[in-house]
């Protein structure tokens, strides 16, 4: 008699189309995903990004029918990056009441009101020297630096942001953003927290598209080191303590460890931010035939859900709302 072999049928749950459906443990759907935005000043301006094929910088007279076309493909909630005309050392295009990104905000406000805008709150697409911060002897100057960012996340309160979201890695920027918010009457406004944002090349592109590179040097003094993991498990929990509402993990794909990290010592909402250069990398191989660009990209947005990012930033939004649509 020959001996019947023992081993699991794990292919059982995989035999049709319908049963791998039944069966799947994460799902994508639109209301997972935040579209960045690049706003400029002027009229009828909308500059295709060399480095980034299908994202654009646009005027104010563009964000209507941006917002109409985001909320056709059903994406209801947008970042706002400003990139003006005019800079300073004190960045102060940031925080003046008519700022690109506020004026942006209050269009959109007005004509699709129900979109979520989410203000980045940095210093380094307004400074001249293309830092977060302002700098003493060639260096950024961490709490000098706080005075200005608590004035840029109030600003964009009052022009209507949903959610503020500091990037700059600067010591102490949620609790005192937090408490700036609280005493303008804005108890109600979130902070979703760049909370962990480490020094990468996967930025290149988006540097190009708002015209933030550093001047000298780099952000390796306020940004985190690549190689280092329970670093990140200090900053979330830290931002955590200080008020930060939502936790920002950025770049995401060469970082899932990390989202995975933060999601098991956190009760937040995590944010896996997939950036310029990870969107880039994609184009460019889906451009030469190299990868089939569909599959690719939802098999990246469903790992980043998979490693546990309960939303994602991403300059596929469009993209992924036509193919979950189709």
């Amino acid at each position: 008699m020959v001996k019947e072999l023992s081993f699991k049928r794990h292919r059982r749950l995989r035999s049709t189309s319908a049963m791998r459906s039944l069966v799947r443990e994460n799902h994508l759907k639109m209301d997972d995903f935040i579209y960045p935005l690049f706003i400029v000043e002027g009229e009828n301006i909308k500059n295709e990004v060399s480095s980034m094929p299908g994202v654009f910088q646009i005027s104010l007279d563009f964000v209507k029918d941006e917002m109409e076309e985001l909320r056709s493909l059903g994406i209801k909630a947008v970042m706002i990056f400003g990139v003006p005309n005019e800079k300073d050392e004190q960045g102060t295009g940031a925080f003046i009441e008519t700022g690109i990104v506020q004026e942006a905000t209050r269009r959109i406000k007005k004509g699709v009101p129900e979109m979520l805008v989410v203000a980045d709150t940095c210093l380094c697409e307004y400074t001249s020297h293309g830092h977060c911060g302002v700098i003493h002897d060639h260096d950024v100057d961490n709490d000098e630096s706080l005075k200005l960012l608590a004035k840029t996340a109030v600003s964009q309160a009052e022009a209507g942001a949903d959610i503020i979201a500091p990037s700059n890695m600067m010591d102490g920027f949620v609790i005192v953003i937090r408490q700036a918010l609280d005493e303008a009457g804005y108890t109600n406004i979130p902070i979703m927290s760049y909370a962990v944002k480490y020094s990468s090349a996967f930025y290149g592109p988006f540097r190009d598209a708002a015209d933030s590179t550093p001047q000298f040097g780099n952000r390796k003094s306020y940004q985190m080191d690549p190689a280092n993991r329970l670093e990140a498990l200090r900053e979330a929990e830290s931002d955590v303590e200080e008020g930060a509402d939502f936790l920002i993990v950025k770049p995401a794909l060469s970082y899932l460890d990390i989202v995975r990290d933060v999601k098991n010592t956190v009760n937040t909402p995590v944010v896996a931010y997939n950036v310029s250069g990870e969107y880039a990398m994609v184009k460019a191989a889906a451009k030469n035939g190299w990868v089939d660009e569909k599959e690719l990209v939802l098999e990246k947005m469903i790992a980043m859900k998979r490693a546990g990012a309960d939303l994602i930033i991403s300059y596929f939004a469009k993209d992924v709302a036509k193919w979950l649509n189709e």
